[in-house]
């Protein structure tokens, strides 16, 4: 739902910028102790970085960058000297950058738009991982690809996701397509991209290093097609340390609502007073609630969850993507209706939870 929601915005900001006669981005701000340098604004074309403007700054640094939206987000980069600084564009917006000559592509800020703000948090969290395990121990830490692989499953066709998928330092990229676990996530974001952006130029792309190296595990030609659904067990504890089957909950009740969530996340209290509604509307009537929560933050989940009437169960660091795989969970939140042990259906617009529960009771 986010997604889309991005992408209609989107949609709609080109066009009140066809009719208001501007259809640019911009990229401002302040670099510290630059003066006298050139700062040079670059785009890439597959994976060739070129410029297409440059800025000599003087006294304070002030500086600002203008450039006709290309249609799709796109990631830009500024250039001093030897160090790069990155930042997307989703459409017409304006990010500003402050940042120093010393430490250019370390030490800085983005701001003026989500994506913008989370790209700055992704290198963070790269250069502090790179940091604590050194370049080598990349790709095997498991805790900075989780917290980077929620990111990308809350918005997996973002512009964000597809940095993330081909970020490299050193030569070494986070996500290794020729891992399975990986691969599963980079399918995740593919399968978004086609589904959200079938024209943009990255969605091929995407597909085929999908597609190639399933192909090369299993020996046999993959899709990004959704698997037919099954249900799947998890088997995890609730806030009172009691471990729950959703295999059982599932026999014990005639329908049960599967729900995927990190509470946390700033849409998490309006998901879950539709539940309530639901659920206090069904749950004489044989309704199941049975809530996955994916938050990094165990005390969150725990605060949360003890105000909540239904099951709701903690899928910590430790426990892996294992259960987010098998139920092809792409966005949070996720949710799906069993009925009578089988997966009938899966709600992608909250808003329709209720009607689509009242069919089955």
């Amino acid at each position: 739902m986010k997604t889309t929601i991005k992408c209609l915005c989107s949609a709609a900001l080109l066009a009140l910028a066809g009719c208001s006669g501007s259809n640019e981005w911009n990229v401002s701000g302040q670099i510290e102790g630059a003066d006298g340098q050139t700062m040079v604004l670059e785009a890439s074309s597959n994976g060739r970085w070129f410029p297409i403007d440059s800025v000599k700054l003087a006294g304070t640094g002030d500086f600002k960058f203008s450039h006709e939206a290309a249609g799709y987000p796109d990631i830009y980069r500024l250039r001093l000297g030897d160090k790069s600084l990155y930042f997307p564009i989703d459409s017409i917006e304006s990010v500003t950058v402050i940042s120093k000559a010393s430490a250019f592509d370390t030490d800085y800020t983005l701001t003026g738009s989500e994506s913008a703000e989370m790209l700055m948090h992704v290198d963070k969290r790269v250069r502090e991982a790179i940091a604590k395990n050194g370049l080598n121990g990349l790709q095997g830490d498991t805790l900075l690809k989780r917290e980077l692989g929620g990111m990308m499953l809350g918005d997996p066709a973002g512009i964000v996701s597809y940095y993330i998928i081909n970020k490299k330092v050193g030569g070494v990229s986070i996500y290794n397509p020729e891992n399975k676990r990986d691969n599963r996530i980079i399918g995740a974001v593919a399968n978004a991209f086609d589904q959200y952006r079938p024209n943009d130029p990255r969605t091929e792309y995407l597909k085929k290093l999908f597609i190639s190296n399933r192909k090369a595990q299993s020996g046999t030609v993959a899709t990004i097609e959704a698997p037919e659904v099954s249900l799947f067990e998890i088997d995890l504890y609730d806030n009172k340390g009691v471990k729950h089957s959703l295999n059982n909950v599932a026999e014990e009740n005639g329908v049960v609502l599967l729900s995927f969530t990190v509470y946390g996340a700033e849409a998490s209290p309006a998901y879950n007073i539709i539940l309530n509604k639901v659920y206090d509307t069904y749950y004489e009537s044989g309704l199941e609630i049975y809530q996955v929560s994916l938050d990094e933050d165990e005390y969150i989940w725990k605060q949360s969850a003890k105000n909540l009437p239904w099951i709701t169960v903690y899928n910590s660091p430790a426990d892996g993507v294992q259960a987010l795989s098998n139920y092809n969970v792409q966005v949070l939140p996720t949710t799906y209706l069993i009925v009578d042990g089988e997966l009938v259906e899966r709600i992608t617009d909250p808003a329709k939870i209720n009607q689509t529960v009242a069919k089955y009771l």
